[in-house]
């Protein structure tokens, strides 16, 4: 039977898929937006959208995968290394096990006790999680980050492209960068929230980037009109 995935992990794939969004929204409105500034040729702004779409989902599912891999490949080596440690000395780890939950205000009694039935349970756990801060049961897989990448990039590319093929000449900048910001306020409220960070500031910062971004490349694009 196969093994579900943790809350940690499916928090990690969520996060994979909206940071893809993200950049496919961005991305491709930026090039699109660009080239518009140099041509209002709507079949040469959907292609060069649909040529950063492309080349975009590949370098997103393949950076993912390759940073979740050199994480991964780092947790391993950190679980290694406190194996080595427990068959050195396994007091001295049960004690900074015991250390850690003092200095978060337990008292010592009860510290040491918690100590004593965690690592009689799971010692190899119970010291990692609390010096190196992650659980060695739940390893992220770097084929579900770089798969929820490739399909994620590629669904935020659609508005953008869409935007500026579809609406009227005379309105398919402004209303793409109004469809963009819109976009991107709904993903970086969703990254703060998935970060814990601030939800406004996430959601300014993103429409700010993705704005000055458009305005960038339209007005590079311009200059090659």
């Amino acid at each position: 039977m196969k093994k579900k995935m943790s809350l940690a992990q499916r928090v990690n794939v969520l996060r994979a898929s909206v940071m893809g969004a993200n950049d496919g929204i961005l991305s491709v409105a930026g090039i699109v937006v660009g080239v518009a500034g140099a041509t209002t040729n709507s079949f040469s702004i959907l292609i060069s959208g649909l040529a950063g779409m492309l080349a975009g989902t590949i370098s997103m599912a393949m950076g993912e995968y390759v940073s979740v891999n050199t994480q991964k490949d780092s947790q391993k080596m950190a679980i290694a290394t406190q194996k080595t440690a427990l068959a050195d000395d396994y007091e001295a780890q049960a004690d900074m096990v015991a250390q850690k939950y003092i200095e978060q205000g337990i008292s010592e009694p009860l510290a040491r006790q918690a100590t004593q039935e965690m690592m009689a349970e799971d010692a190899l756990s119970t010291t990692v999680r609390e010096r190196y801060g992650f659980n060695p049961n739940q390893f992220i897989s770097p084929y579900a980050a770089g798969i929820a990448s490739m399909i994620a990039f590629p669904t935020g590319s659609i508005l953008p492209l869409v935007s500026i093929t579809f609406f009227p000449p005379h309105i398919k900048v402004f209303a793409t960068v109004i469809a963009v910001a819109i976009a991107l306020t709904i993903t970086g409220y969703v990254a703060a929230v998935l970060g814990n960070a601030n939800r406004r500031q996430g959601m300014l910062r993103n429409v700010v980037a993705g704005l000055l971004t458009m305005i960038v490349t339209y007005f590079i694009g311009h200059l090659f009109a």
